[in-house]
């Protein structure tokens, strides 16, 4: 479709489109004189038919003299990146930690590249984070585990060494060097010694009968202890 030569002009006379290299020399020798006070009446002042925000955003983009173009260095990429998390789409606020660059071309660029890699970014950060946990997770019940082997292990050693032949062989031979023993021990007999008392026959068979030195054998209390442990094991 082709235009004609109004087609470039809205209702009330102003100029839409692309600049001329004639416009561009108007706007700057008058900003270069009497700089740009109010953008408004700058088109009226400097003999533009274009709009105030048309003349600020040709300036601003396009025409300043400390304006920096080019392509984007790593280092200005990583500003923007930090800078976009701390202030989110503030484009103008970000265009000031970055001399000679525009707000316009930072959305841009953010649109265009760096806006995909500051997805990925969360991605990786976010994988990262959930490895760390479930790691720290799989050790814990990992040490837990070790924990409560060795707990049972241990106990069942105990238990091993304590009812094993050779204890029950040094038990019986210690309290045969023992005065009036006699293996066929009887509860009349128990009752005789010191402290026994005949309404607790049972034996804990969670307690398991710790090694004493041959004096504790002499007391009557150990032997009753004996005793029973020889007659609880005598049932297997």
């Amino acid at each position: 479709m082709v235009r004609g030569p109004s087609s470039s002009f809205d209702a009330n006379g102003v100029k839409k489109g692309a600049w001329s290299e004639e416009e561009d020399q108007k706007l700057v020798s008058f900003i270069q004189t009497h700089g740009h006070p109010n953008w408004r009446k700058l088109p009226k002042l400097a003999g533009l038919a274009r709009c105030g925000k048309s003349c600020r955003l040709r300036w601003m983009n396009y025409l300043r003299p400390n304006l920096k173009c080019g392509n984007y260095t790593a280092q200005e990429e990583e500003i923007i990146l930090k800078l976009h998390e701390q202030h989110g789409n503030k484009w103008s606020l970000i265009a000031e930690k970055l001399p000679g660059r525009t707000d316009n071309h930072i959305k841009n660029l953010w649109h265009s590249q760096l806006k995909r890699r500051s997805r990925d970014r969360e991605k990786s950060s976010s994988s990262e984070v959930k490895g760390k946990k479930s790691g720290r997770q799989n050790n814990m019940t990992k040490y837990s585990s070790e924990a409560d082997t060795v707990k049972v292990v241990n106990g069942l050693s105990n238990i091993l060494e304590s009812s094993s032949p050779e204890f029950m062989e040094t038990t019986t031979s210690t309290l045969a060097s023992q005065d009036n023993y006699s293996p066929s021990l009887t509860t009349s007999t128990l009752a005789s010694q010191d402290n026994y008392s005949p309404s607790s026959p049972s034996i804990d068979t969670e307690s398991t009968p710790t090694k004493n030195s041959p004096e504790e054998y002499n007391s009557g209390a150990l032997r009753k202890e004996v005793y029973k442990f020889q007659e609880f094991s005598g049932d297997f």
